[in-house]
């Protein structure tokens, strides 16, 4: 009994500390700003967070829901396009299309090279043809090039701008490789 009567004792200097030190503190500011001053820090960033944080918001989901497209662009995947409309789409239906645009983005369509005879998009031959004449390709990838344009064209799936890009790179001169100018002499 004796040894309750000293715990509630204690409990009661410890109580009368607290009273006694919280009458004689000062009192807390959590701001280092005052009255009218933090009223109008307040109101500024109120319209800051009301005003700039739904742009930022919104340009980050549309930069997100662009990356498919631009990763399909920089592979030079042949279905690039439906890829696109696939994440315009997405945009509009909150992003629930999103992720398949980001799977197709990184996969090759396994029947399409069997059907066009390709796995790469129209515009990577047009930009080589365009380095081509520009003389900024090997010679080696000139021939390349046109051999697979000619694999296309033996299958009947070469479009005509193609066409007109093969016509166009038998103008482009290509020297020989070595070994054949030895072979020929």
């Amino acid at each position: 009994m004796i040894w309750f009567r000293s715990s509630n004792a204690r409990n009661n200097v410890t109580r009368a500390a607290a009273v006694g030190l919280s009458a004689v503190a000062a009192p807390a500011s959590a701001s280092f700003l005052s009255g009218e001053a933090l009223d109008t820090a307040a109101t500024y960033i109120a319209w800051f967070i009301i005003c700039v944080v739904p742009i930022v918001l919104i340009v980050l989901f549309w930069l997100v829901h662009v990356m498919p497209e631009k990763i399909a662009v920089k592979r030079h995947h042949p279905q690039k396009d439906a890829i696109h409309t696939l994440c315009l789409l997405s945009l509009v239906f909150g992003g629930l299309l999103w992720p398949f645009a980001w799977l197709w983005a990184y996969t090759k369509p396994v029947g399409y090279r069997l059907a066009y005879g390709t796995e790469k998009h129209d515009d990577y031959y047009l930009d080589l043809g365009k380095k081509a004449k520009a003389g900024e390709l090997l010679d080696d990838d000139i021939v390349h090039l046109r051999n697979e344009l000619d694999a296309m064209a033996a299958k009947g799936t070469l479009p005509p701008t193609l066409k007109g890009l093969r016509r166009e790179l038998d103008t482009v001169a290509v020297e020989p490789p070595a070994g054949a100018k030895a072979g020929a002499a």
